[in-house]
């Protein structure tokens, strides 16, 4: 039995690599494993009573160093490097090849590690990329959870050597009145010849010390597009999910913190991207398949609400699969949800009973944004849409219901001048990638700002209706704005 670790321990109490471990018996150098967990383990769905665990097994247990290829590439022109054929993807930095073998989660709630159940050996192979999503269920509410993820190569049974690694999530609360001040961090748009640093974006050591409960990523996590090589066939869209989340910023956060993932353009195929697309060999609709593999999502439609707690209600809007073309005239055919998303919006937040409404999307709902950009509600190539929405909010949750959103590459507060709708942009990733706004304009901007960095939300129980404050932070951490509104 494991004995009881304090959360910090318990995830770094085996290194941040994965390694290798025998029960009941000793490893010597012969019997170690050419497997392990390069690209770390995910957590994510998370719910009062269930979570979804996602693990990959790897044919080595670091990423590959490289062969100077695209390693110092340029992201401005990414489309006149040729991409390297499939077979030689492997030899590239940060390449994270997938192993057959067999993987499994062993978990326990931290405040009773006596309790520790797992789930059966699940066999994994290269055809599906070494990966496994576990669903956790029955797990109890609003508590902390210590887990293990497991891996070993098929054939030997008891399996034998095991490789593992260690990481931690949080359940969400229920609605019971008597909870725990909640703080989630968002971010997105992460280019990796834009990460500022050999081993990942500065804002997720930065998140990390603000301790949140979760993390939302709003989307282009990875870029198939902008950063060389060129993703034009599949191999080359999982190469670039392996580059960047076996960096060791990244996995370190994603396996201390649950976290919530969104898909954008870039992550989907490439820029402004719409269903029946496609980039050489890769068509919209794989990179739809790929985005749900590489990430904890669940089985449900791509658009999603959680309640945490009985002051915070969350939405989740997809931005891409059920959108009309860009260049299709606009009116009131032309959509980015979609009808029944649009519906299911709607529906959901006249229920609910939250203090405050969050929603995150993966685009701009509010703005301004750039005149010559036609991708999102802000923009007048899907305006009817986003007026109808944004009247709609009006009418119905006009006080306490907020944006947050992703995709710009600047910093923002703004309030739309009509419906009086607030926005919160997250900002990119690093200082690096930031850049692109049409410039501050004060009938919408409380704050406008240029650079890299996350946003963090809190909610701090204390009064009948808590307070929830939007802080912008740079790549650092540092606190540049705040905002609390009234309660409603």
């Amino acid at each position: 039995m494991l004995e009881r670790l304090s959360r910090r321990d318990f995830v770094t109490s085996l290194s941040a690599a994965s390694v290798p471990v025998v029960f009941g018996g000793s490893l010597h150098a012969a019997q170690t494993p050419s497997i392990g967990f390069a690209t770390g383990c995910r957590v994510g769905e998370m719910t009062p009573s269930s979570a979804r665990v996602w693990v990959r097994l790897t044919s080595a247990a670091d990423r590959a160093p490289g062969n100077g290829q695209f390693e110092q590439a340029s992201r401005k022109k990414p489309d006149t490097l040729p991409a390297p054929p499939d077979a030689e993807v492997d030899l590239l930095q940060g390449a994270c090849p997938p192993a057959n073998g067999r993987v499994r989660v062993r978990y326990s709630s931290h405040d009773a590690p006596q309790t520790w159940k797992s789930t059966e050996w699940v066999p994994v192979s290269t055809e599906s990329d070494g990966i496994h999503h576990f669903d956790l269920q029955d797990l109890t509410p609003g508590r902390e959870y210590n887990y293990i993820v497991e891996g070993a190569a098929a054939g030997d049974d008891p399996p034998t050597p095991v490789v593992e690694l260690r990481g931690i999530f949080q359940t969400a609360p229920t609605t019971n009145p008597e909870t725990s001040p909640v703080t989630f961090c968002v971010m997105t748009c992460q280019g990796y010849h834009d990460r500022g640093h050999p081993d990942g974006h500065p804002v997720y050591p930065a998140m990390h010390d603000q301790n949140p409960n979760f993390a939302v990523l709003t989307g282009d996590l990875v870029y198939y597009d902008n950063d060389p090589p060129t993703a034009v066939t599949p191999r080359l869209a999982r190469y670039h999910w392996e580059r960047m989340f076996s960096l060791p910023r990244l996995r370190e956060f994603n396996r201390h913190f649950g976290a919530y993932w969104l898909k954008d353009d870039h992550d989907t195929l490439k820029n402004d991207s719409w269903p029946g697309t496609k980039a050489g060999q890769l068509t919209f609709e794989t990179g739809q398949d790929l985005f749900r593999q590489q990430s904890p999502w669940g089985d449900g439609p791509s658009y999603r609400t959680f309640r945490w707690g009985p002051h915070l209600q969350l939405w989740f809007t997809d931005g891409r699969d059920f959108r009309s073309p860009n260049n299709r005239k606009d009116g009131p055919e032309k959509t980015i949800w979609g009808a029944e998303q649009k519906a299911w919006f709607q529906k959901t937040v006249k229920e609910s009973t939250a203090d405050w409404k969050v929603l995150v999307s993966p685009t701009p709902l509010v703005g301004p944004d750039r005149p010559k950009k036609n991708d999102n509600h802000a923009n007048e190539g899907f305006h009817y849409e986003g007026d109808e929405l944004r009247a709609w909010l009006k009418a119905n949750v006009p006080d306490n219901f907020f944006v947050i959103c992703g995709d710009r590459h600047w910093q923002y507060h703004s309030v739309h001048p009509q419906s009086g709708l607030h926005e919160f942009s997250a900002g990119p990733a690093s200082d690096e990638h930031a850049g692109g706004t049409p410039g501050e304009d004060k009938t919408w901007h409380r704050f406008h700002r240029v650079k890299g960095g996350f946003l963090s939300v809190s909610i701090t129980p204390g009064s009948k209706v808590p307070p929830i404050t939007f802080r912008h932070h740079d790549v650092a951490g540092q606190v540049v704005y705040e905002f609390s509104p009234p309660a409603a």
